[in-house]
């Protein structure tokens, strides 16, 4: 059965999230703004989780930066990925470093309090969304393809795992997909020409641990949306492309997943689709979902997916000299890219 990440509350575990996160389908948590009071309260948090459910229970975010950044300082206040890919058109060398040191502060910071992974990066297209605009690298699929290998291989130095999304393409429709259904008219070769660049070059260079399916109809492709579709998720993901690694459905609640109906529908079509792993990202939706669902059955856990930090823990990852080079390296090439636009 499809294993089901969690959001929770505030900045505290409370009792019925305990007892509701001890169900067997649940593999881990996902973490907001919501849960961030500062680092220390961050850090208590994270230590219990995994305390009370198993080192292998997997913490998880989305920190890509710019908009989607949900831990403020000491946490890097990391740029969009539009900025790498900008810095790009002027200087590649540079924004080859820029996304190495951007990756690398983002997973070393986390995988210091054990956060495992943040939900990253978008291999999305720039290309009229709403949503997505400057959450990737590029308009270019070539360029988004190239900043983005970068990215993972950096992601994987750190010790954190990649996860692609939002497959196999939001960037191209307009709607936002929290609040509209978005439908994508083009043809499947359309499709795979731009959106699917840099999924296929990336899965083909082995640097993606996970991918992310979008919630978005391809409706010359397939009448499901792509996280429900048997086409996208296996004939397309696993067989065409080879993808041998794990399938995270988007968040559950948002107002695309709602068109198969309501979420133990959509739960029903995560696994009808063989996504490994569902989000829901609200107590509200995980205490629907799980209060129906048999506890008497095995236990879901992804180690595959465990960070390991690469600092050493004796003290906090702005201690770390490894880290303060970094980050001063990066700093120096967002200056060099500021002047060169002057």
């Amino acid at each position: 059965m499809t294993a089901i990440i969690c959001g929770i509350r505030s900045t505290k575990l409370q009792p019925d999230e305990i007892s509701l996160l001890k169900h067997p389908l649940v593999c881990g948590v996902i973490l907001f703004k919501r849960n961030f009071e500062n680092y220390a309260q961050l850090k208590s948090l994270v230590a219990d989780i995994k305390s009370r459910f198993g080192n292998d229970f997997l913490v998880t975010v989305d920190q890509e930066g710019g908009r989607v950044r949900r831990f403020d300082l000491p946490f890097t206040r990391l740029p969009p990925l539009l900025d790498i890919g900008k810095a790009y058109l002027n200087n590649k060398n540079l924004a080859k470093s820029f996304a190495h040191t951007h990756a690398w502060l983002m997973a070393s910071e986390l995988l210091s309090i054990n956060i495992d992974i943040s939900f990253a990066p978008v291999l999305d297209i720039d290309n009229g969304s709403n949503v997505i605009g400057d959450r990737a690298f590029s308009d270019n699929p070539q360029i988004v393809s190239e900043l983005a290998d970068y990215y993972c291989r950096s992601m994987h130095d750190a010790g954190m795992k990649t996860t692609a999304k939002h497959f196999p393409g939001h960037g191209t429709v307009v709607a936002d997909s929290h609040f509209d259904l978005p439908i994508d008219d083009r043809s499947f070769e359309e499709i795979e020409k731009l959106d699917l660049q840099p999924f296929i070059t990336l899965i083909k260079n082995k640097q993606i641990d996970a991918i992310m399916m979008s919630h978005v109809i391809y409706s010359q492709a397939c009448k499901d949306a792509a996280g429900y579709s048997t086409f996208w998720c296996q004939d397309i993901l696993r067989e065409k492309y080879g993808f041998k690694g794990i399938i995270i459905s988007d968040d559950l609640g948002m107002k695309a997943a709602d068109c198969v109906g309501n979420v133990h529908a959509r739960y029903q079509a995560c696994i009808d689709s063989g996504c490994d792993i569902g989000l829901a990202c609200t107590m509200e939706l995980s205490k629907e979902l799980l209060e129906k669902l048999p506890k008497n059955t095995y236990k879901r856990r992804f180690p595959q997916l465990i960070g390991k930090s690469t600092l050493s823990k004796s003290g906090d990852f702005w201690q770390n000299s490894t880290w303060q080079s970094v980050r001063k390296s990066m700093v120096a090439i967002q200056a060099e890219i500021y002047n060169s636009n002057k």
